[in-house]
């Protein structure tokens, strides 16, 4: 831990709620996040003692300067009631392998020292916070006696197309919890969980460079941590086509997914069914911005790779689930269809692969990606006329087959 930081740690000796705002380059964006995050704890816990920990990776572009320099103007007009306690900023550079883990993992050193109990972390590139995301994610804990909260946004049909097809779906099914959207980033937590976090070895590994949402939200729910999600509206980002640019992204997630995979299956093995969980927060409409998606690009990737990547798919794949891609792929664009069931088998028997290691890591996830955007091609032409709630009506469709077909993988895994 670094020297100053864990001086003015000492100095503060105890606090009820903390918030850990990790952040590289975000000077633009920040000073917004961290007004959000004080008006929302002088309006919603004035009596609590609260500190505001800025864990930074090196940012050179005066990132550090806007937390110290934000103040709440007006406080009369902004807030209900006034903290009776000053809102303390620690403002500390983070030590480690590169990576949101390693940002989190001075969130985590830092609610132990001052013995928080309740904590949030939230994006420092975030355009649409307010001061009630706060309340959203830490008054489960703080008064509810929850030790997780996962936010729930308002999201684009077709935004968020990895969570909904993979990540959502398969960690549902897996450990029978239906947290919507387990990888969203912005997070509530207890100073409990925060200390079992840090007990864990794996600072030092992709997960925490790559994987660290993931992997905090399936050890919550695996490990029998009260969890709830938080409605917290629309979270305005950069959205993107689905279907371009992704990068190291799909990789690193799947790869995260399915590592966790290995590490419980004793637990989700007996897993028979999924429940909900508690859902806080007022559930409304909001204004999306739009996306647009190259279908045509996607579909021609998809069977690319049919060409190019069946020799590494025949090794993790049944011969009539080959049989079924290679069939899939003679048609048309205007036929195109890529059903559900077989995208639940090919995530499963990637799953199988990976965990036995039959096929080199890395490749395999790599030669996963034209399989995935043929799903979301095909996903995205039956619901181009469909509503939000329609939409959501087939992804809980999806989850379903994934439930149906959890023998199947419960059988090969072995």
């Amino acid at each position: 831990m670094d020297k100053s930081f864990q001086i003015q740690l000492e100095e503060i000796i105890e606090a009820d709620i903390l918030i850990g705002i990790p952040s590289y380059n975000n000077s633009r964006t920040i000073g917004h996040v961290v007004r959000s995050v004080m008006a929302g704890l002088a309006k919603y816990f004035p009596r609590a003692k609260a500190v505001l920990v800025n864990s930074d990776g090196g940012s050179t572009d005066g990132t550090q300067e806007e937390v110290k320099k934000v103040q709440i103007e007006d406080f009369k007009t902004i807030l209900t009631s006034h903290p009776v306690y000053p809102i303390q900023k620690i403002v500390t550079p983070y030590h480690g392998i590169p990576g949101k883990g390693s940002a989190f993992r001075t969130i985590f050193e830092a609610a132990k020292s001052v013995n928080a109990k309740a904590c949030a972390v939230v994006d420092s590139d975030l355009r649409s916070i307010t001061p009630e995301w706060i309340e959203l994610l830490i008054r489960p804990i703080y008064e509810e006696g929850f030790d997780y909260v996962v936010p729930l946004y308002a999201r684009h049909r077709f935004d968020g197309t990895i969570t909904n097809s993979i990540v959502y779906p398969l960690t549902r099914a897996l450990y029978g919890k239906r947290v919507r959207q387990p990888i969203g980033g912005d997070f509530g937590f207890s100073g409990e969980l925060a200390k079992h976090y840090l007990t864990k070895e794996v600072w030092e590994t992709d997960i925490a460079r790559f994987g660290i949402d993931i992997w905090m939200t399936t050890l919550a729910i695996a490990e029998g941590y009260k969890v709830c999600q938080s409605y917290l509206g629309a979270k305005i980002h950069d959205a993107r086509d689905p279907g371009s640019d992704l990068g190291p992204m799909f990789t690193q997630v799947v790869s995260s997914v399915y590592g966790l995979m290995g590490n419980y299956q004793h637990l989700w093995k007996e897993v028979k069914e999924s429940q909900p969980v508690p859902t806080f927060g007022f559930h409304y409409e909001v204004g999306l911005e739009p996306i647009s998606v190259n279908v045509e690009r996607m579909i021609r990737n998809f069977k690319l790779g049919v060409k190019d990547l069946m020799e590494i798919w025949r090794k993790a794949l049944l011969p009539e689930t080959a049989r079924w891609l290679d069939s899939i792929s003679r048609l048309s664009d205007e036929a195109f269809s890529f059903p559900q069931d077989l995208w639940v088998r090919l995530i499963y028997d990637f799953a199988i692969a990976h965990h036995k290691g039959s096929v080199h890591r890395e490749h395999l996830l790599k030669s996963m990606i034209p399989l995935y955007l043929g799903r979301v091609a095909s996903f995205v032409k039956e619901n181009q006329e469909s509503s939000v709630k329609e939409v959501e009506e087939k992804i809980e469709s999806l989850c379903k087959v994934f439930e149906e077909m959890k023998p199947y993988l419960i059988e090969r895994w072995g």
